[in-house]
């Protein structure tokens, strides 16, 4: 405990330090090269431990075929159309989703062994740990989307739309992505228990599947079809299905006539809500 005050300490006296010594463009110059060590950090270790990576690009895959090929034959897509195309679009943002337990896991497994008051004791800035940590998972998630990508062509998906508005889907995605991974921050270092994933996943789970991404939410009760319709991931869901021209659940509710506004919309609250708080709570760590 007296360690952690002592960490505590000094990195408030090297803060002001720095504070008063560099101009507020070196601060922001410095905060920036900070985060990319930590970025650096992570890109290590997942090169040195390759296997989780792959695991989730295999679960993702085994979601694609099972609900494509098991259970695809069985739905109707609203309005007629190939449901492998109805399903990816959600596919892509649902991955994005389950990249919360991964933000989750890594921020608590390093505050659990004590990495992040080592980092908390370093001359950094106090946002530079979470944001390497929002840079290197957005990388993975890049990567694990072109893994899906590649198998939804694999498995006859296509978009029928230009490539402008095929590269603004894949941006609303990693948009969804960018605002969810403050959250998990921010569950990692409010609960700073690798035991809690499970209750994490008891939210995740329900929030992917009551959406849009299997079925449409005509098809559920009233009030359930309107939760799912407000969800922010079908939102994200919806606009990706119109800019890819793939088939969509459609609907005449105002969430539903402005899909594409509410994929920017919900990413941007949660962020505006999520980040401060992340960067709050790294920094009120061990007080």
């Amino acid at each position: 405990m007296s360690g952690s005050r002592e960490a505590t300490v000094l990195t408030t006296t090297v803060d002001e330090r720095r504070a008063t010594e560099r101009p507020q463009a070196q601060q922001l110059k410095w905060a920036l090269a900070d985060g990319w060590t930590i970025t650096l950090r992570d890109l290590k270790h997942w090169a040195a431990q390759p296997w989780q990576i792959v695991f989730g690009l295999l679960f993702s895959v085994m979601l694609v075929l099972m609900f494509g090929y098991l259970f695809g034959g069985a739905i109707e897509v609203p309005g007629g159309g190939n449901y492998r195309e109805f399903l990816l679009p959600g596919m892509f943002a649902l991955t994005m989703l389950f990249g919360l337990e991964a933000t989750y896991t890594a921020v608590t497994t390093d505050a659990d062994r004590g990495v992040t008051d080592r980092f908390r004791a370093m001359p950094m800035a106090g946002s530079a740990v979470v944001m390497g940590r929002a840079s290197a998972d957005m990388l993975n998630s890049m990567l694990t989307l072109a893994a899906m990508v590649a198998c939804g062509l694999a498995v006859g998906w296509r978009w029928h739309e230009g490539v402008g508005a095929t590269l603004a889907a894949f941006g609303l995605l990693l948009l969804l992505r960018f605002a969810l991974l403050w959250l998990g921050i921010w569950l990692a270092l409010v609960l700073r228990s690798p035991e809690a994933l499970m209750a994490l996943q008891i939210l995740v789970w329900p929030l992917g599947f009551l959406s849009n991404v299997y079925v449409a939410p005509q098809t559920m009760p009233g009030w359930l079809g309107t939760l799912a319709e407000w969800n922010p991931l079908s939102a994200t869901v919806a606009a990706a299905r119109e800019l890819f021209g793939n088939p969509g659940w459609g609907g005449d509710s105002w969430v539903a006539q402005h899909s594409i506004l509410m994929a920017f919309l919900w990413p941007a609250v949660l962020t505006a809500v999520f980040f401060p708080l992340s960067v709050r709570a790294y920094r009120r760590l061990s007080r």
